[in-house]
């Protein structure tokens, strides 16, 4: 089975849409997803996430399926040196690269920072339980670290989501801390996350990554990725985000 993990477009996030760089980027998107074969779509209840899926499912003249787990991961956690709330993926290095247990798959959410956010291991927990019940449904259940493979098959899922849960569903499927991805990766705007489950024991599959973050549509049409969800590359450059 193949999974196919979608950011949404270019956000304008104060109506919870799209910019017209991110309707393109959509339009773009919509272009190469066309030419895939694709079983079953899931979409984000959030509007930039459905506007950015509404341009496949009309070009495939498909229906994908809301699910509320697929909403960006809202955990807020209350920053008491900074006196603010913050969400988990908000971390500045000087912080979070000198406590390993940030690092660590088991420990990242159990350090005193993390446990700042009420619902933390919860909201965790109902991403990882909604994608287990979605594969479950597709013919892969969860066991321990590995999926059974009750119906193996070759089926294409396509989630069109966001990049904070995007982070916690791969922290499930790779068994990776998620603060690892959320600071260590990024996904550009209606870029392509691929991941395939290999059966090399019979019954016996595990989810590997293919490719992470892919925007070659947008390539294709000389446009340029959006900057959202990175951070300047110096700190003297005034025009990006700190």
């Amino acid at each position: 089975m193949r999974l196919l993990i979608i950011r949404h477009g270019d956000p304008d996030y104060a109506v919870d849409s799209l910019t017209e760089k991110g309707r393109r980027e959509a339009e773009f998107l919509a272009e190469r997803m066309a030419k895939e074969k694709i079983d079953a779509f899931y979409v984000s209840p959030l509007g930039r996430a459905r506007d950015t899926a509404a341009y496949t499912l009309n070009a495939m003249h498909a229906q994908g399926k809301t699910l509320g787990w697929l909403r960006e991961f809202h955990a807020p956690i209350w920053d008491k040196a900074a006196k603010k709330i913050r969400g988990p993926w908000d971390l500045l290095p000087s912080f979070y690269t000198v406590n390993e247990d940030f690092y660590d798959v088991h420990r990242w959410a159990d350090t005193d920072f993390m446990r700042g956010g009420l619902r933390l291991k919860s909201e965790y927990s109902r991403v990882c339980k909604g994608l287990d019940k979605v594969l479950r449904q597709h013919g892969y259940a969860r066991h321990g670290n590995y999926y059974k493979a009750l119906s193996p098959n070759m089926n294409t899922l396509a989630f069109f989501c966001h990049f904070g849960v995007e982070c916690v569903m791969l922290s499930h499927l790779l068994h990776v801390s998620p603060v690892v991805l959320w600071q260590g990766f990024c996904a550009a705007p209606t870029s392509v996350t691929t991941l395939y489950t290999e059966e090399r024991e019979e019954g016996i599959a595990v989810f590997r990554c293919s490719a992470f973050g892919d925007i070659s549509h947008l390539y294709a049409h000389g446009e340029p990725p959006a900057f959202a969800a990175r951070f300047c590359e110096m700190y003297a450059n005034e025009n990006e985000r700190h």
